[in-house]
Order: C-alpha cells, then sequence, then structure tokens
C-alpha cells in the first residue's frame, strides 16, 4: 500500500466531513457507555464488556487483514469504516435497541450526506476536461501515448482507487507516454463520447484508456456485447499489465 505523510492525513481527518462526522459517532460510544455504566447490572455489564472486546478483537484482524491486502488509504479507510459501523450497531444493540436504531440513523444521515475524499495528489498526471483531451491528442505535441482515466466522485469505487493513476504516472510518465484525469462527473457527455456508461451496475466506473494519438489502443475494463463490464479488482499491478506499461517504458528507455 502506498505510503502516506502522518501529518497529511490527520489534517484530511480533522478537515474532512467524511471522517470528521463518522469519528464522532464512534467515539460518542465512550461517552454512551460511560453514563450506561451507572445503569447496568452486574450481569448486562459483563455481557456488554464480553461483546464489547469480540467486536474490537474482530475489528482489529479485519483491519490487519485489509492493511496487509488493500492497495490504497482509501480503500483501507473506506472498508475499515464499513466494519466498524456494524459492531458499532451490534454492541449497541447489547445495550439498547433504541441505541442501535438511533446510529443506524446517525451513520445512514452522514453516509448520505458525505462521501469519502478521493486522493488529491495527481503525480505526474493531469486533470483534463474533454476539449484538452481532444487537443492533446489530435495536435500529438506533447506524448505519443496517453492513459487516462475517467471516474466520478460519486463513485466509491473510484474513490478507492483515485490514488493508483498517480503512483503510475510517477513511475512510468516519459516524454513518450503521459497519464491524465477526466472528470465524468463534471462531463457527464464526455461518457458517451468514449463509451463508457455511467450506471453502477455496468461495472465500468473507472475506466482506462490508453490513446496512441487520437486511436485507442487498449482499454480496462473491457466490455462485452451486452455493454457490461467484466473487470476485477483494479490495482496498479493489473493495469500495468494489461497496459503493458513495463514494456513501454524499456522500448523508450532503448530508444526502441
Amino acid at each position: 500500500m502506498a505510503k502516506s505523510n502522518p501529518l497529511q492525513w490527520l489534517n484530511v481527518m480533522l478537515s474532512e466531513p467524511f471522517y470528521l462526522f463518522h469519528s464522532f459517532l464512534f467515539f460518542s460510544y465512550l461517552v454512551v457507555r460511560q453514563w450506561a455504566t451507572e445503569f447496568l447490572s452486574p450481569q448486562l455489564s459483563s455481557h456488554l464488556l464480553h461483546r464489547e472486546i469480540q467486536a474490537i478483537l474482530a475489528l482489529f484482524t479485519l483491519a490487519t487483514v485489509k492493511l496487509i491486502k488493500a492497495e490504497t488509504w482509501e480503500a483501507f479507510i473506506a472498508d475499515t469504516f464499513l466494519y466498524a459501523k456494524g459492531f458499532l450497531i451490534m454492541v449497541a444493540l447489547v445495550l439498547d435497541y433504541h441505541l442501535a436504531y438511533w446510529y443506524l440513523l446517525g451513520l445512514s444521515v452522514v453516509s448520505i450526506l458525505t462521501r469519502q475524499p478521493a486522493f488529491s495528489g495527481l503525480g505526474n498526471s493531469t486533470r483534463l476536461t474533454p476539449l484538452q483531451l481532444e487537443v492533446l491528442l489530435t495536435e500529438g505535441n506533447t506524448s505519443r501515448f496517453w492513459l487516462v482515466e475517467f471516474r466520478t466522485l460519486w463513485s466509491s469505487k473510484c474513490i478507492r482507487t483515485s490514488r493508483i493513476l498517480a503512483d503510475l504516472s510517477i513511475t512510468y510518465s516519459n516524454n513518450s507516454l503521459s497519464f491524465g484525469m477526466v472528470d465524468l462527473g463534471l462531463f457527464p457527455n464526455a461518457a458517451e463520447k468514449f463509451g463508457i456508461s455511467l450506471g453502477v451496475t455496468h461495472g465500468q466506473l473507472p475506466t482506462y484508456i490508453l490513446f496512441d494519438k487520437a486511436i485507442e489502443i487498449a482499454r480496462y475494463p473491457e466490455v462485452d456485447f451486452e455493454s457490461k463490464a467484466s473487470a476485477s479488482t483494479i490495482t496498479k499491478g493489473l493495469l500495468a499489465r494489461h497496459f503493458e506499461l513495463d514494456r513501454r517504458l524499456i522500448e523508450y528507455v532503448s530508444g526502441n
């Protein structure tokens, strides 16, 4: 998983509503727990403590597994928050089902009103409008190849993978290969132009297209005749293999 500056992450956690409100709800349980202690019977208090320990151990185990497997910090945080919500509601049910309902309502409202922010770094990639992309592809005065990511900020999958293009651009960008990103949320008409479905069920977000000047030569995920994409979990390694980035870098270095 990509490294990140702890101070930068702390600043994001304190400034982004998504993280701030979720953290507030999670830590509010400590206040509720302390208040409820005065009214719990010894038997219920012991049962609640047992459930809390189980929840903490399970969350720690799942978070550790995700930390090892997750490709990006955005994916790790999203998965950990999802598990934490489930464990919070489960433990709250032991205290009182009304409390669990309130937590469920609060978490639902926060999830609807706030969205996890995408990775803000660009690496060596460039944010493009469809017009800018068209000019770069047709004039061809920057680089021969362009690998472009088409994403939307309302897609959780796009958020989880938002760091990958920037990381790839740092490793593979050169005078022959450039990297760009187009936000289909801002320019939805570009989706039809490049044959990308914005439907969640079609699984085409994000879509990566490799252009040789103005000609598309490869795409991921690939689309079948029913306009549905069959894609594995997007990783840097998968995209590097699919678009043969190592071969292209070697050819550029060797002058071929």
